[in-house]
């Protein structure tokens, strides 16, 4: 019995190797490879690894097809269609593949010159005018290709990265969570709609947990001119966040932004030192609006400032504190320019419409309110807002 178990076994072997060496399963294997290479190199291409041959034998395919069609019907398929696959490939391909690209559409438009007679004949030729489209959009394609290839940064992946950039921006803007009794919200809102902001904010929770500081940064310009700054200093300052002491911290980001020697190197900054036990706190003002903060005693704002010059300007600059305490039901307030003035009114009346604007929301408490005083103050206003909330919830222990 085992010995016509085996036997048919190795029957059963020899039938399977020789389905296996079959014309169609070896074409069946070969296309697979095929495919499993292609699919490979698309991958590594879109993410700018690989090389751009699949793009460069896809475009140079296109040019005779346009050139057929031209030559066909004239009047459907104009001679200056050869300008898609040559803005395509300023955006796809190489320098250097470029110009194998530019050098078949050369020998396209000189068939089609050939094939359809001289311009003076009648229309739908090729034109010098044509001529002038097709090489004027290689020339731009060619120096957007120049560019890309200098910043070493594919097309396909620029997109990626400043998602990437955005998306570290936000993360670093995360404010940690606080304990029971406290309630923290932040809101930011890009110049124009962008993506990118000269506004950030980067929050700690130190000293074992009990201390929160809070620093909210109005980096000089605004959205995309601002934004590859801002990154630059959230991340530095984020670290310095809680390495230094809190006193330590305005003048080390200070002497961190003169070491950059920027043209438009400056920035405004307040940091909150906030002891989440007992409520009292410090704030150390870097040439920022003051903070404001609602006693719920009397159910009046009250600027918050201490004394210090901008970041950036000169070294060896001192910033001076000022102290207070929220006590449950108070609020502190923390905000940007961009929230308070506009080029119709001062910075004290935008404070008061601010603040009327919060008022609103004292019966019925602060969560959600951040984007909404955003929304009712500076909605259209043209540069880079934020705005940060604080509240000691009413009820809450001393």
């Amino acid at each position: 019995m085992a010995v016509r178990r085996e036997g048919r076994e190795r029957r059963e072997q020899r039938a399977r190797r020789a389905e296996a060496d079959t014309f169609p399963a070896r074409m069946k294997k070969r296309l697979h490879r095929a495919r499993i290479g292609l699919r490979k190199s698309g991958v590594d291409y879109f993410r700018g690894d690989g090389s751009d041959w699949v793009a460069l034998a896809a475009l140079l395919l296109t040019v005779p097809v346009i050139t057929a069609c031209t030559i066909v019907n004239p009047v459907w398929f104009s001679p200056a269609a050869l300008v898609l696959p040559i803005v395509a490939g300023g955006l796809l391909l190489r320098p250097s593949s470029l110009l194998g690209l530019y050098a078949a559409s050369a020998a396209a438009l000189i068939v089609e010159s050939v094939q359809l007679g001289p311009y003076t004949e009648g229309p739908a030729r090729v034109t010098p005018g044509t001529v002038l489209a097709v090489a004027a959009c290689g020339f731009f394609g060619l120096l957007i290709a120049q560019f890309r290839s200098r910043v070493g940064v594919p097309w396909r992946g620029g997109g990626t990265m400043l998602f990437d950039l955005r998306e570290r921006i936000r993360v670093q803007s995360k404010l940690p969570k606080l304990p029971r009794g406290w309630h923290r919200e932040m809101a930011l809102r890009p110049a124009g709609g962008q993506s990118f902001s000269g506004d950030f904010v980067v929050a700690a929770r130190t000293n074992g947990g009990r201390t929160l500081e809070v620093v909210l940064t109005d980096v000089s310009g605004k959205g995309m001119d601002a934004g590859s700054r801002a990154l630059l200093l959230s991340g530095a300052f984020g670290g310095l966040l809680g390495s230094l002491p809190p006193h330590a911290f305005l003048p080390a980001a200070n002497g961190y932004l003169l070491r950059q020697d920027w043209d438009e190197g400056f920035a405004t900054s307040i940091h909150l030192v906030l002891d989440l036990e007992t409520g009292d706190y410090e704030l150390l003002s870097a040439g920022h609006l003051p903070a404001l903060q609602l006693s719920a005693g009397t159910g009046r704002w009250e600027e918050k400032s201490g004394e210090g010059p901008l970041l950036g300007v000169y070294d060896g600059a001192q910033f001076d504190p000022v102290k207070g305490s929220l006590r449950p039901g108070d609020v502190l307030m923390l905000f940007t320019d961009g929230i308070v003035e506009a080029a119709d009114r001062d910075i004290a009346e935008g404070i008061d419409r601010l603040t009327g604007e919060a008022d609103r929301y004292v019966p019925g408490g602060f969560h959600g309110a951040a984007w909404h005083l955003i929304e009712a103050v500076a909605k259209d206003v043209n540069d880079d807002r934020a705005l940060l909330l604080i509240c000691r919830e009413a009820g809450a222990a001393g």
